[in-house]
């Protein structure tokens, strides 16, 4: 019998690295493994309301060229296990971690997996640390520094001199060390991103994007590849005249500031490379680390010349553009023009979508081409980013947050407003004079063109009873159509909270009328040591950028069309936070806002269904805007196509000639939306026909005065549908009622009949199996209760009464039938004996069938007043069969009817 794995890779596998060069030893920060090397935090999953992690995705060695440079990974077999048994496990890590070698290895076998061949050889040893770097920067063509070209060169020691050459190439260049980081430290899919952009500009490419989702770290992913790229000396040398320059670009103050707080670690005693762009101080020339927003680099001296041309345009040496699909290419693209021959690093949180399409199409010219479809050519082709790492990934790898789902209607949200029939049942309707009243409205004009009192009460007294069931103290966002809808329903909350004792504090409106006061509220929302404000309600500020890692319920109260604006928003709930041990959020929604979840982006790779079937989408729509009365062209006018509800492509900007296109419609009716800086909107609806160019002119006339809005008071208002939906593990978002009917199929295909049910239910291992099953297929029994409303229920009961019809009985129930049942049983076993199993059935009637069959309970009373499981065991004679065969025949004859 040959040694256990543990064995095999002390005695033989260990050894075998060591002769190639590899060490366990970190001292040298170069040439070492790394063993048991958990790479994911492991997935967060929801059973009910109660969250668990699963294990993590761990490799069994990762072997480190450098501190910053993984290259391959070791998959260990015990010794008497073929080598090859390990090697699709030894891939698939590989895979995830980005790396081109991978090993399989039973102590005496090897097996090697090399990406760029995609093929797979015996060898009879480890390659060193350089034989492998050498076959990695071959096939890789990357560039290697000047004067460290002979780095190739197979040396199975280590070297001081070789490695201080390499601390000059940005890839092998150790990164920022934990103690200037609070000690942070790349994660496995922040050190692919961080590979693949270094790659890229040591190649000479201009445009890179990364696209990584909100709470992903892309801020520390841009510190980690800038600190690189000046610590290696690459930016000052490819600049030769003087020192590498960076410019940190946002839209946002709170952006900028975050990423100039990011950077202090290049800050060092009196040096301090990191300059703030603002209107407050004189413009420095003399700095490398730059950080502005556009509307700051967009204003100008008195002179006119705005402020970004006072720097010349080749002072940058790289460009990061923070949130790029949002401002970074539309509004702002003469900045960039400006400065184009620097590298230009764009970071977005959104997949590529039709309102980002151009943001896209900028970032990844450069990129290569990717088969759209590999077997239909005639679908073109992709360039996909640099990097993308999704939210649903970060829930897989357990980095993120999972969520469930509350979606509410209200009944004038499912059937619509319409204002003659709201006056004949007596409702108060007030319509501004120059205001000109449409016959109905809808849940996205609500609060925008039209005020619902009534509605808005409804909704926050709705929302007041989820929070008192969840926990009044969770922290909450809500997000409003306005300023006023803001401040109203933080009002009604304080209202339907003021038995807490908080005034005016439990709910805020962090909104920009309130100034001063809204930035403290906000500073004070975002800590999670503080427990006020519990509620910050907003319109807009709070959707993005702003970092609330304890907030537990993200509410919608106002219509979203645009899917990137949907993710900027559950964004703000996917952080965890260990202060206050949240794992998961919910997502409350009252405007079917969810309606945009996308399974690709938003869902874990194991719950991605596939694409439903829809309508072609072929037609094509193409217009100018221009102005009324003297038909000038209008360019930045905003432009966005409704295709369905809650469903939008764009908005994109027209061009200098007023000209705006999409392709890729659905043919039927949409409705357009067309808006501009001081004029009026329009909404105009129009056919678009199969494989057809729909040609528009559209004219916008000048805005005046902003008419009011219309006031309907007196509407009785009701809760018409509301539904809880699971997300986890499913192919789709399901209500709990097709949770139900999922789970109902699963365990009668699982179980043909009731009888087989309970013989499995009866012993130990059958059952521990099945419910392996269960949980396999999503079915957790923990979510069935809660669904059923029904926590008291015997785990047994709640399957066969969902499956095969049985009576739903209490554990209180089945334990006093077993009482009954079995009283000859227990009179024949001794008295002691018979004690310990009625106060097992006891612990059942508390817990479950888990709680009595789980060993701790001998710790506990009255069992620890027996001696726990040593003075359990003396009641049996000290004969563990004997107590083993008494607890599974209690455990059958407890199932027995």
């Amino acid at each position: 019998m040959g040694m256990t794995e543990a064995d095999t890779r002390a005695v033989l596998i260990d050894p075998a690295l060591n002769r190639a060069g590899w060490t366990r030893s970190k001292v040298t920060r170069e040439y070492y493994y790394r063993p048991d090397w958990a790479y994911t935090a492991g997935k967060v999953v929801l059973k009910g309301d109660r969250a668990q992690r699963e294990k993590p995705k761990r490799v069994d060695y990762l072997l480190r060229y450098t501190e910053s440079f993984p290259i391959a990974v070791v998959e260990a077999k015990a010794e008497d296990k073929p080598a090859m048994s390990g090697l699709q496990q030894a891939i698939g890590y590989a895979r995830d971690l980005g790396l081109a070698f991978a090993y399989a290895t039973n102590g005496h076998e090897i097996i090697e997996w090399d990406a760029f061949t995609e093929t797979t050889r015996p060898i009879d040893a480890f390659p060193s640390p350089e034989d492998l770097w050498e076959r990695w920067r071959v096939n890789m063509g990357e560039d290697t520094p000047e004067g460290i070209s002979s780095l190739g060169e197979i040396r199975p020691r280590y070297s001081v001199d070789r490695a201080r050459m390499r601390r000059q190439n940005p890839l092998l260049h150790p990164y920022a060390p934990p103690e200037v980081t609070r000690g942070k430290t790349p994660r496995y899919f922040q050190e692919r991103a961080i590979r693949e952009v270094l790659l890229r500009m040591m190649r000479g490419q201009k445009r890179i994007l990364l696209t990584m989702a909100t709470g992903t770290g892309k801020t520390f992913t841009a510190f980690q590849i800038v600190w690189k790229l000046v610590k290696s000396g690459w930016l000052r040398r490819r600049r030769k005249d003087g020192p590498g320059r960076t410019l940190f670009l946002a839209d946002r103050v709170i952006l900028r500031d975050q990423a100039y707080n990011a950077f202090g670690p290049f800050a060092t005693g009196d040096s301090d490379p990191r300059f703030l762009v603002d209107n407050e101080k004189p413009l420095s020339q003399h700095r490398t680390l730059y950080f502005a927003i556009y509307q700051t680099l967009w204003t100008e001296d008195e002179r006119g010349r705005r402020l970004f041309e006072q720097f010349p345009p080749d002072f940058f040496d790289l460009i990061i553009i923070d949130e790029c699909h949002r401002s970074g290419f539309g509004t702002w693209r003469e900045i960039l023009d400006h400065f184009e021959s620097a590298v230009h690093l764009g970071m977005t949180a959104t997949p590529k979508q039709d309102d980002n399409i151009d943001t896209y199409a900028y970032f990844c010219a450069e990129e290569p081409p990717i088969p759209v479809n590999p077997e239909d050519p005639d679908q073109g082709v992709l360039h996909p980013p640099a990097f993308q790492y999704s939210l649903g990934q970060g829930i897989e790898d357990g980095f993120l947050a999972t969520y469930k789902i509350h979606r509410v209607r209200t009944n004038v949200d499912k059937e619509g407003l319409r204002l003659e029939e709201a006056r004949e049942i007596g409702a108060e309707v007030i319509i501004p004079e120059e205001l000109e009243a449409k016959e109905a409205y809808y849940t996205p004009e609500f609060e925008r063109e039209i005020t619902l009192p009534d509605r808005t009460r409804v909704l926050v007294a709705h929302l007041a009873g989820m929070l008192r069931r969840f926990g009044p103290m969770q922290k909450t966002m809500v997000f409003c159509v306005d300023m006023k809808h803001a401040q109203e329903v933080a009002r009604l909350l304080n209202n339907a909270f003021a038995d807490l004792g908080f005034g005016e504090d439990y709910a805020v409106p962090i909104v920009s009328e309130e100034g001063e006061r809204a930035r403290r509220w906000l500073n004070q929302f975002q800590d999670s040591d503080k427990s006020l404000p519990v509620v910050a309600t907003t319109a807009e500020l709070l959707s993005t950028g702003v970092d609330v890692p304890s907030a537990r319920n993200i509410v919608f109260m106002k219509t979203i069309a645009s899917p990137i604006v949907f993710k900027q928003i559950i964004g703000r709930g996917t952080r965890i936070d260990p202060a206050t041990d949240k794992l998961w959020f919910r997502i409350i929604d009252y405007t079917g806002a969810t309606r945009l979840l996308d399974p690709r982006w938003d869902m874990p790779p194991s719950a991605q269904p596939a694409r439903p079937d829809r309508r072609p989408e072929t037609a094509t729509l193409v217009g100018i805007v221009q102005l009324a009365e003297t038909g000038e062209l209008l360019e930045g006018a905003s432009v966005a196509v409704i295709i369905r509800p809650n469903e939008q492509r764009g908005p994109i900007l027209t061009d200098k000639e007023g000209r705006f296109r999409f392709d890729r419609l659905p043919a039927g009716k949409v409705t357009v939306v067309v808006s501009g800086p001081g004029l009026v909107r329009r909404e105009l609806k129009v056919t678009l026909a199969p494989d057809e160019i729909q040609e528009m002119v559209i004219e916008l006339k000048p805005a005046g005065k902003k008419p009011g809005k219309i006031v309907v008071k007196g509407l009785e208002v009701t809760i018409a549908d509301e539904a809880t939906f699971i997300v986890e593990g499913m192919h789709e978002p399901m209500t709990l009622e097709q949770y139900l009917d999922y789970t109902r199929q699963k365990v009668a295909g699982f179980v043909p009949d009731w009888n087989k049910l309970r013989a499995i239910w009866a012993d130990p291992e059958q059952r521990r199996v099945f419910l392996e099953q269960l949980e396999n297929a999503s079915v957790h029994v923990e979510v069935l209760a809660e669904v059923l409303d029904a926590a008291e229920a015997d785990q047994f009961d709640l399957l066969a009464y969902l499956a095969y019809g049985k009576p739903l009985r209490s554990r209180h129930e089945r334990a006093e039938a077993f009482r009954q049942r079995e009283h000859t049983w227990l009179e024949a076993q001794t008295q002691e004996a018979r004690e310990v199993l009625l106060a097992l059935i006891d612990k059942y009637e508390l817990g479950g069938l888990k709680e009595m069959t789980d060993p701790k309970v001998y710790r506990v009373s009255p069992f620890r007043e027996m001696g726990e499981v040593r003075g359990v065991l003396r009641r049996f004679g000290n004969d563990p069969q004997r107590l083993r065969q008494a607890l599974e025949e209690l455990q059958q004859r407890l199932y027995a009817a």
